[in-house]
């Protein structure tokens, strides 16, 4: 028997609910706010079946770049040949969610600022780029702990 190639074929895992998380969607999910230029991942909720974005797009990263009463327009690029195109999908909100990959730079960058200022105020200068690990220091281990001891197998005994 062929299998299907509908617009749903082969997402049988990927569109599926959590655990415990069956049931209606969350309010808090459409009452957060998404403004042009946020950076959203793409994650389709299967309890919601309008406005659900191609199995391709899920999981994917985009920027908003409209937005209207119950969805927002995402820009994601696709690779298509040796190209990328640009692809503009409307999702609703329930698909949606503020993407947490610019929150590292975002604490670095106020750690930064938070240790500019105080180096400032006592008025010497501090480094503040990153540095990669040095290696581990050599040590020596000492001979008078570790002396080697000789391991023989237990003989084999047949009690008969």
């Amino acid at each position: 028997m062929p299998h299907s190639f509908g617009y749903r074929a082969r997402t049988r895992h990927m569109f599926k609910r959590g655990f415990k998380e069956h049931g209606p969607v969350k309010l808090t999910t459409f009452l957060t706010n998404y403004n042009v230029g946020d950076i959203v991942d793409i994650k389709a909720n299967a309890a919601q079946q309008k406005g659900m974005p191609h199995k391709y797009y899920h999981g994917r990263t985009g920027i908003v770049y409209n937005v209207t009463p119950s969805a927002v327009g995402v820009i994601v690029y696709k690779v298509v040949g040796n190209r990328y195109i640009e692809k503009r999908v409307n999702l609703r909100v329930e698909h949606v969610k503020h993407s947490k990959c610019r929150q590292e730079f975002l604490d670095r960058v106020q750690a930064n600022h938070d240790a500019h200022v105080a180096a400032r105020e006592k008025g010497e200068r501090v480094t503040l780029k990153r540095s990669p690990l040095l290696p581990r220091g050599a040590y020596t281990v000492s001979v008078k702990d570790n002396t080697p001891q000789t391991m023989v197998p237990v003989r084999y005994e047949t009690t008969i």
